[in-house]
């Protein structure tokens, strides 16, 4: 026997049931297949708000700009003979005037002994609830506070809800309803729904962008029998027709890579990558990613490349290159300026600069000690960090926190990535460096680019260092993959690659503090 959800047995529910056999009962569809609005509450206030357009009474005579909408009722309240009410659409909302005697409702019929249209005003006065879909055909008018409002000679019913929308200072106080009800905040919070709407602006001017410098954006494999291309914890599978096991990517790099050995000058992939580790205000388990790599690049072009991007990006949202930023509630408001060019330091320049140490002149367990008294590293893996890695940990610990103005941070230690290629013209040939940035806003890492490793020998053995890691009981590190080693012994061109999350801009541009904000449904536990 299949069991019904709490909610079945709650008085609204019952309620609106009861209502819903009988608007059934009376010949009309609850839930008519189509629509046609002929406008949004955001086009009308536009463009009527402010013009003289009449009063009821010409509205009441058709005397004014005939209009339709559809949306959700919000507010509800009878006057006697008129009804004010405002409905909902995904651009705003505008008022409603229902009158007794002149307001319609489709497919009602007259009952017998009525007089007039009482009867259908009072159907959708009393059986029509505030969360229910309506469409509205009618003439505009300004009420005598000047509020644009449309009064509504045929009225729709659209969607008979059975559930009533939730309170939105009771209901949807708890964050973790609104991120697990996600439908619900979008009805309640028109903040939330702008918000979204940003996102996808955002991505569209990503798009546009890398369309006009000539990248192609491709589609690839989200299953792949071997994961590569970032360090991460992966998500197993199986793929049931090749009695195969099988991952959830961690990453777009590899097969973008190959298509660049394959002849395409220019790529680019915008998609959800799958990373099975923790989850905080920063961290979903699966989050968008978009990764680019340009043939005859190197990490210093994507460097000016995206930096670009992200002054474009500003400028397009809030006219200017500032970009606002709380650092929480209540707190007053900064600016994080996207102007290029941004500010510039090698990894250990920065080091120097906001932590006060030359890690050249330091031994490794120097370094080791200073991580182990910071407290914010876990000592169980500190012992088998090279000195590479315990100069990128003293970074994380030390810079990170004053990376709020837009940073590059570019040579890392090979160590923090087998992809690289070694810095052309090292300078000091104790420690290996690699060509590599990271960008920082407002002390997040937000991308990640390198001058892309095409020499096969070394790439195959950088690979085994990290199968070697892995075979050693690291969960993060990759297997050797074969087949990329071979594509890249194909000849690869110097190539420029870069990754940005998605999500992270999202937040920076919109000034919001946990990722669960900008994911439409974020995981919870």
């Amino acid at each position: 026997m299949t069991h019904k959800p709490d909610y079945h047995q709650h008085e609204e529910f019952l309620n609106r049931t009861r209502k819903l056999a009988e608007i059934r009962a009376a010949n009309i569809n609850p839930f008519p297949p189509k629509y046609s609005p002929t406008h949004t509450a955001e086009s009308l206030h536009k463009k009527y708000d402010k013009e003289e357009i009449g009063h009821s009474e010409e509205a009441t005579e058709g005397k004014t700009p005939e209009v339709c909408v559809s949306g959700r009722l919000v507010l509800f309240r009878s006057m006697g003979k008129n009804a004010f009410a405002h409905i909902q659409d995904e651009t705003g909302r505008i008022q409603v005037m229902f009158n007794r005697d002149l307001t319609t409702l489709t497919g009602y019929e007259q009952q017998e002994g009525a007089e007039g249209e009482t009867s259908a005003y009072k159907f959708i006065e009393k059986k029509i609830d505030l969360g229910d879909i309506i469409g509205i055909k009618g003439h505009l008018f300004h009420t005598n506070k000047g509020e644009l409002t449309i009064f509504a000679k045929e009225t729709t019913l659209l969607c008979k809800t059975l559930l009533p929308l939730a309170d939105k200072h009771a209901g949807l106080a708890d964050k973790e309803l609104r991120y697990r009800k996600r439908w619900l905040d979008l009805i309640t919070d028109a903040d939330v729904a702008s918000k979204f709407r940003t996102r996808s602006k955002i991505i569209n001017d990503i798009r546009s962008y890398f369309n006009e410098y000539d990248f192609m954006e491709v589609e690839t494999p989200i299953l792949q029998s071997i994961y590569g291309g970032a360090e991460a914890r992966p998500f197993e599978t199986k793929l049931n027709a090749l009695d195969q096991d099988m991952f959830l990517r961690i990453s777009l790099e590899i097969p973008l890579k190959k298509l660049i050995v394959g002849g395409m000058g220019r790529v680019y992939e915008m998609g959800r990558v799958f990373r099975n580790e923790g989850i905080d205000r920063n961290h979903n388990p699966e989050f968008t990613l978009l990764e680019a790599y340009a043939a005859n690049w190197d990490y210093l072009d994507m460097m000016v490349f995206v930096e670009k991007l992200f002054e474009r990006l500003a400028i397009a949202l809030y006219g200017s290159t500032k970009v606002p930023y709380t650092s929480h509630e209540g707190a007053e408001t900064t600016y994080i300026d996207m102007k290029v060019p941004w500010i510039r330091m090698t990894m250990k320049e920065s080091i120097k600069k906001y932590g006060n140490v030359d890690v050249d002149t330091l031994k490794d367990e120097q370094i080791r000690k200073m991580l182990e008294e910071s407290g914010h590293v876990d000592l169980k893996k500190l012992k088998g960090l090279s000195r590479g890695l315990l100069i990128a940990a003293l970074f994380e610990v030390l810079v990170e926190p004053h990376l709020a103005q837009p940073h590059h941070i570019y040579d890392h230690p090979i160590e923090t990535t087998p992809l690289c290629k070694p810095l052309r013209n090292s300078r000091n040939s104790s420690d290996t460096l690699v060509e590599r940035f990271e960008s920082f806003i407002i002390s997040q890492e937000i991308c990640n680019s390198y001058s892309e490793m095409n020499d096969p020998e070394m790439q195959r053995k950088l690979l085994e260092i990290q199968a070697d890691r892995k075979d050693a009981g690291d969960e993060e590190a990759s297997p050797l993959d074969e087949e990329f080693i071979e594509a890249i012994c194909q000849g690869m061109p110097p190539t420029g690659g870069i990754g940005i999350g998605i999500d992270r801009l999202v937040m920076i541009l919109t000034n919001t503090h946990s990722i669960r904000d900008v994911l439409y449904f974020p995981w919870m536990k």
